[in-house]
């Protein structure tokens, strides 16, 4: 394991599950200096601990926002913008009334906008 510059890390639950399947909560220990945002922390966790941890972003690639919704603490964030503390253990889960594919990751394109959600609609007439 790499040596980190303050030796401090930040405790991320994270509820993971698949669909409207079981819940469960797993806890990641993750450098500080790795996790100066929400996001940068997942990433550290998917890159040096659990690869199949699941949660979507899209801003790094396709220069899209709003893909990395989620709960931080009871509070609905934007993974990239939400600042992590030393020393803190943090609640994350996916957002909240809205279906949970996998992990953090939830449905969030409207059923009009979804892969043949077009032709599903024409089909119903």
């Amino acid at each position: 394991m790499t040596i980190h510059k303050t030796g401090e890390t930040v405790f991320l639950n994270v509820r993971r599950g698949l669909g409207e399947g079981e819940t469960r909560v797993q806890r990641y220990e993750v450098p500080i200096d790795e996790a100066a945002s929400l996001l940068d922390g997942l990433r550290w966790v998917r890159q040096h601990t659990d690869d199949t941890l699941a949660f979507r972003y899209s801003c790094i690639n396709a220069n899209a926002c709003k893909e990395c919704m989620m709960l931080l603490d009871g509070k609905v964030v934007y993974a990239c913008m939400a600042r992590m503390q030393p020393g803190a253990v943090h609640e994350v889960a996916p957002l909240p009334n809205k279906a949970r594919l996998r992990d953090l990751v939830s449905q969030i394109a409207p059923v009009k906008e979804r892969l043949g959600g077009v032709a599903e609609e024409d089909s119903d007439e």
